[in-house]
């Protein structure tokens, strides 16, 4: 009897082991002597995406297609022969004798799919090659006649029904590459559906969905901040569109941290998915879709209207514009606005006193046939539009703050919608004379009524913040023992930095929870520093100066106290205290917590004895202290203290001013990154911002902050590669390297030169090793890259040095030329042929910088 139990026991166990698919022995590579028959599979290096045969769904057909290798529900992100499926198990992936990669039936020896690429006549075939991306991208890989790996072919520019973070979206017309996606037809067959969403250029580019020939929903034309007709697509959102000269136009979105698994889909139904993968609950969560609403139906009102679907419980959702009424009046009564509106009584707005109606949160109408003017802003757009008689309207994205500029239309205005939520921007109809003056005696009553109002409200709030107070001081003041004394301080200092922030600072900290830190007497600091004795000065900065303190219990401190005159007001004094009290890693400084009583603003913070690391890497002597294993060390250590700012901390911080001086070393020299005075907090979905005000230390500073106030992860990834640099050549960026004026240069000339070993700093002999430092160096060359969406985040530096990987080849770095002027970015560097790298190049409509830029 247990015989029998244990041989079903057995026959159970080999029957599921072989539904379990073959794995390839090559990890994510296939090469041109090798094959991928059905049942083996590849897995990309960081082990996020698979690539073989799978079966979608209830269907019993076989497809070569990309899936997430670590989620638990299969999700198809590419296919292959989504036209051309298999029957059975007789399918098998290779390499054939021109290079290409081939889907073949082995059974019928017919081929259902290849890449098609055409090869220079001299190619190697045997060296020929595909991986599979940790980006989920399949790579055709060949020597060219310098022996360079070039990508021919790849999965991101012929996709299916998935946008993935990275891949691009759009069009470029010289490699005749139309990045669009294709619906599925059904769940279970990923052969081509009826919707269709693509980006087209005529006029100014769009994004429209298509149901076979038939638009039926527009995601609005670019404003230079996002899609017109999408309100969740902010500065701070996680798509990036980049113009790029040559006839391409693309978009990319990405998601921060390898960790987040993240794709946007066309579905079955004609819907836009954006979708994260949700571990706790194994399954997937959307976080945007589109179409919504009837609104969203393309041109669902007509003519000169505006759909505003929150209308439509009470009445019609179409509404006409200022001055038009419906063609139709039979038909809107029926709720049916497709013939849209005209003008009312056929009135005349052609240089009769005519101007503009103002629209707020509008998704701007088809621009199909408007015209833009990327230098002109709102007066002179509204001066351009009101001279022309046939202009019907016009709407402006801020240019200097990187918006598109002046948009105008001279035909209908058609498929507009108007958003309650936020999001939109204003647009401006031309209305007759009689309409201005109706819309100005309004605006005059609607003004009057608001200012009392306003009166009312703040009054009514000072009546309470008056009676609040004064109960607090009645029952303080009852109280006066010690420990109300000690919550009395702690309030006095979130009253004080309260005062300062700003709302969305507020609201960031509201959301992470109160501030806990020490507050310190005076006295105590006094006593502890000696009156703040020269002998106990550990340093100064342009915002004070550093003193070493010891406390009566024995430990010892160091005190950041704010000089009084200094540039460091309370704004970055709050920023300090929230934010390092908030945050815990052990290549952090420690704060332990401040001071802020008689005018005085001090930060308390954890002594290090070994200072700055600038005292070592800039000084021959200490130097020599540092040998290569100990900076390969030092240099990892920043990476994860910036990846925990970036990504795993509580909150999104971006520090704004890293640089070896804010390097400070304990007892064991293990770093901690220090000065979080202009550190920033984002939101959970930001990943950019701009700033009137740009601070920080020259030469650290990336080239769309130094030049244009924008700063980003990728603005420390630029700090980061600059320190790596001066750690490895032991060289300050900022002064003169011979043939370039900075560091960066430097290191870039004898990269290309290929005698990068030449800059190690000599005073580390040869304790190193040479590929270890080589790739270092090509680590910081890509973090100091001109384009900020070509440096790599923090996650990927941190796994490019535990890891010897593949890396993409650098473009130049920003800030390298001996001419000061246009900042690298506004200039496309990429070349015209593919590498692996896939350098993506914009180009900037706007030369001037409106920052203020403050030297540290």
């Amino acid at each position: 009897m247990k015989q029998t139990m244990y041989l079903h026991a057995l026959y159970l166990a080999l029957s599921f082991l072989s539904f379990l698919p073959s794995f390839y022995p090559s990890t994510d590579t296939i090469a041109f002597n090798q094959s991928l028959k059905d049942g083996d599979v590849i897995i990309s290096s960081g082990n996020t995406f698979s690539l073989g045969f799978f079966t979608p769904g209830n269907s019993h057909r076989r497809y070569v297609g990309i899936w997430y290798n670590a989620v638990s529900e299969q999700t198809a992100v590419w296919v292959a022969n989504r036209n051309n499926p298999i029957n059975g198990t007789s399918g098998v992936l290779f390499l054939d004798d021109t290079g290409n990669l081939v889907v073949r039936d082995e059974r019928s020896n017919v081929s259902v799919w290849t890449s098609g690429v055409s090869f220079p006549a001299k190619t190697m075939v045997k060296k020929h090659s595909a991986q599979l991306l940790e980006t989920g991208n399949l790579v055709l890989l060949f020597q060219d006649d310098k022996e360079n790996r070039v990508v021919a072919w790849q999965s991101f520019h012929h996709p299916t029904n998935t946008i993935l973070p990275y891949m691009k979206f759009g069009i470029d017309k010289n490699a005749g590459l139309d990045w669009g996606l294709r619906s599925w037809k059904a769940p279970d067959d990923p052969s081509e559906g009826q919707y269709l969403y693509r980006l087209e250029t005529k006029g100014i580019p769009q994004e429209f969905m298509y149901r076979g020939s038939e638009r039926i929903w527009r995601a609005g034309p670019w404003n230079g901040f996002g899609w017109s007709g999408v309100p969740e697509m902010k500065t701070q959102f996680i798509f990036n569109l980049t113009y790029v000269k040559n006839n391409k136009v693309s978009e990319m979105y990405a998601i921060d941290g390898p960790s987040v698994l993240s794709r946007i889909v066309l579905n079955e139904s004609g819907k836009m998915e954006g979708l994260t993968w949700d571990v706790g609950e194994s399954r997937w969560e959307g976080f945007w879709f589109a179409p919504k609403d009837q609104c969203d139906d393309y041109e669902h009102c007509g003519a000169f209207s505006k759909c505003n679907p929150y209308e439509a419980a009470e009445d019609f959702e179409c509404t006409c514009l200022p001055g038009f009424k419906p063609r139709e009046e039979r038909d809107w009564d029926s709720r049916d606005g497709l013939r849209g509106c005209g003008r009312k009584n056929g009135e005349n707005a052609c240089r009769n006193g005519e101007g503009f109606a103002k629209l707020t949160r509008m998704k701007i109408p088809d621009t199909e046939m408007a015209t833009v003017n990327m230098s002109m802003e709102l007066k002179e757009c509204e001066e351009v539009c009101l001279k022309n008689c046939s202009c019907t309207g016009f709407a402006t994205a801020n240019v200097s703050a990187g918006g598109i500029g002046c948009i105008i239309w001279y035909d209908d205005l058609i498929d507009m919608k108007e958003f309650t939520d936020g999001g939109g921007q204003d647009m401006y109809i031309r209305i007759s004379a009689s309409e201005l003056a109706k819309l100005s005696n309004k605006s005059e009553e609607n003004s009057h009524e608001r200012r009392l109002v306003a009166i009312a409200v703040v009054s009514l709030v000072a009546i309470m913040i008056l009676g609040l107070y004064l109960g607090y001081y009645l029952v303080m003041k009852k109280k006066g023992d010690k420990k109300g004394l000690q919550r009395n301080s702690m309030l006095s200092l979130n009253n004080s930095l309260a005062s300062y922030q700003d709302s969305s600072m507020a609201e960031e900290m509201n959301e992470s929870g109160p501030t806990d830190v020490l507050i310190f007497d005076l006295d105590t600091i006094i006593s502890a520093t000696a009156n703040f004795s020269l002998e106990n000065k550990l340093g100064e900065g342009g915002f004070g100066r550093v003193f070493k303190g010891q406390l009566s219990n024995g430990q010892e401190i160091a005190v950041k106290r704010l000089s009084r005159n200094s540039g460091q007001g309370a704004e970055e004094f709050k920023n300090e205290v929230t934010l390092i009290a908030k945050l815990q890693h052990r290549n952090l400084v420690k704060l332990l917590g401040c001071c802020i009583q008689q005018g005085e603003k001090m930060l308390v913070y954890e002594y290090l004895p070994n200072k700055g690391l600038d005292t070592f890497i800039f000084d021959s002597t200490r130097g020599s202290m540092l040998d290569w294993k100990k900076r390969f060390e030092i240099i990892l250590e920043i990476a994860r203290g910036l990846l925990y700012l970036h990504q795993d901390s509580r909150l999104r911080i971006i520090h704004r001013d890293l640089k070896a001086s804010n390097v400070l070393l304990d007892a064991c020299m293990h770093p901690k990154i220090s000065d979080f005075g202009m550190a920033r907090i984002f939101g959970g979905d930001q990943i950019e911002a701009s700033t009137k005000r740009v601070v920080g230390t020259y030469g650290y500073m990336s080239p769309e902050y130094a030049m244009e106030g924008y700063f980003s992860m990728k603005s420390d990834v630029y700090s980061f590669g600059v320190l790596l640099l001066e750690i490895i050549t032991g060289r300050k960026n900022s002064q003169y390297h011979e043939s370039s004026m900075n560091l960066v240069g430097y290191v870039w000339d004898f990269w290309r030169e290929e005698k990068a070993l030449e800059v190690v700093d000599p005073v580390v002999g040869n304790s190193y090793e040479a590929g270890e430092v080589l790739r270092c160096i090509h680590i910081g060359l890509l973090c100091v890259q001109a384009h900020q969406n070509d440096r790599p985040a923090m996650s990927d530096v941190v796994f490019m040095l535990c890891n010897e990987t593949t890396l993409s080849s650098p473009n130049p770095p920003g800030f390298i030329g001996r001419q000061s002027g246009n900042y690298a970015a506004h200039s496309s560097t990429a070349p015209n042929t593919s590498t692996a790298a896939d350098i993506i190049s914009c180009m900037s409509v706007n030369d001037m910088s409106i920052t203020i830029v403050e030297g540290r």
